[in-house]
């Protein structure tokens, strides 16, 4: 794509962005398009622009008050679903700039990849996957939502337009089935690389587990603090994947990894739940959904509500679903007052 004149202006050329990319790379003349065909942008590339999308979205602002691990903390350095997300991003973008990939097509898989994760974090995953599977309307798991925040939810319903390959990283970041683009391979790795270290800088910071807790092997391994395994974790996987159209950790490594996001599961975040009352997060979202789909009158004139609840029962377990995950935090519990709480005279 050679640059133009426009409007008495240069239009700069895609392919002088693109032009270093190794051979694996995705380049956005490769890309599938989009749902909708839009002019190209004078400026910036389609990932650039998927990306800009991703970051002025309501559900995007919505992070910064999601759980991450420790449900509402008060303390001003635990990570939040925002955070978390930023620093995906940032392993993301070093790995595909030292590998040659699209870097832009990494950092809007990275930023949007959690877009559709619940109150509460993955106890409220958990949950409203439960209260769906009773309904016999499947499950729950973030990763589609996300994909599904970006394709319809956002911008009163039209979704926000992306790529393909920007919607199928988002997609695909965990899960069985592998993203179609090495871009966003590198962000499922990048996503556990940070949130195994940072839950666990956060589990020390509260005081939840000790250094020494800490499985010894992993920590020989890659390093005693946050900043040494990431570093290390970060150059394997660079070291591992250069020059062979893979992205790939070395068997140790890897494994390491594991290991690491193993005691999470079964010690972190347990104890980090039972803490702040995991059963009262049960019964929080748990009967916010049961409410909403005995009172969908009371859900908010939003698409696909527009003009009067659904006649369907799926559709209107869709979008009780839809409304109930796309909460914050504090949010669902401010609804959950309104709802269940009788209110102080001097309110009503």
């Amino acid at each position: 794509m050679a640059k133009r004149e426009w409007a008495g202006k240069v239009e700069l050329s895609v392919d002088l962005f693109e032009a270093g990319l190794c051979e694996w790379a995705q380049r956005s003349a490769a890309s599938r398009g989009r749902e909708r065909p839009e002019e190209p942008c004078s400026l910036r590339t389609p990932y650039q622009r998927d990306r800009d999308r991703i970051v002025h979205s309501k559900s995007f602002r919505r992070l910064k008050h999601k759980t991450q691990v420790f449900i509402a903390p008060e303390g001003d350095h635990y990570r939040t679903r925002l955070t978390h997300t930023l620093e995906v991003s940032g392993i993301a973008r070093t790995v595909a700039r030292a590998l040659r990939l699209n870097e832009d097509l990494a950092e809007a898989v990275a930023l949007g990849h959690d877009l559709g994760h619940t109150p509460f974090g993955h106890a409220g995953e958990s949950v409203i996957d439960e209260v769906l599977r009773r309904l016999g309307a499947g499950g729950f798991r973030h990763n589609e939502q996300s994909a599904r925040v970006v394709e319809v939810l956002e911008n009163d319903g039209r979704g926000l337009n992306l790529t393909w390959e920007v919607r199928d990283g988002i997609r695909n970041h965990s899960g069985e089935t592998k993203a179609a683009t090495l871009e966003a391979q590198v962000v499922h790795l990048a996503d556990r690389i940070a949130y195994v270290n940072h839950d666990i800088d956060d589990a020390l910071r509260a005081d939840l587990i000790t250094p020494a807790d800490l499985p010894a092997g992993p920590v020989a391994l890659l390093g005693g603090t946050g900043s040494e395994r990431i570093d290390a974790l970060v150059h394997d996987l660079v070291d591992t994947s250069a020059g062979k159209g893979v992205i790939a950790q070395t068997a140790a490594v890897g494994d390491a990894l594991d290991d690491l996001r193993t005691f999470l599961f079964q010690t972190v975040y347990p104890r980090a739940l039972e803490e702040a009352g995991g059963e009262k997060v049960r019964r929080l979202i748990t009967e916010l959904m049961e409410h909403f789909l005995e009172h969908p009158e009371d859900l908010p004139a939003a698409p696909p509500l527009r003009g009067g609840a659904p006649a369907d029962r799926l559709e209107l377990v869709r979008a009780v679903t839809d409304y109930v995950a796309g909460m914050t935090d504090r949010y669902a519990q401010r609804v959950y007052l309104e709802l269940f709480m009788p209110r102080c005279w001097g309110n009503l």
